[in-house]
């Protein structure tokens, strides 16, 4: 199974697309990541991140939503959580 992550882009470096990269924010963990994929990504924005690498962008609220999906399945695995 696959799995992507949205995050936050913090800062950029590199000018050309191919060799940009990408300080990111997954709520706290913060990756280098390349922006190849995402050429036109700006600080601020959110972008789903595989493998190392953004594979798209999308907007605030769509991140949300997904950030608290993910926030809702981690607490079905702790101890004490829904699903336990």
């Amino acid at each position: 199974m696959c799995l992507a992550v949205p995050g936050r882009i913090l800062g950029i470096q590199g000018e050309e697309s191919l060799w940009r990269t990408g300080r990111v924010d997954f709520g706290g963990v913060i990756k280098e990541v390349s922006l190849a994929c995402v050429p036109d990504a700006q600080p601020g924005e959110y972008v789903i991140v595989h493998a190392g690498v953004a594979i798209s962008r999308l907007d605030q609220e769509e991140a949300s939503r997904m950030l608290e999906s993910l926030r809702s399945i981690d607490g079905l695995s702790e101890p004490g959580g829904e699903g336990a």
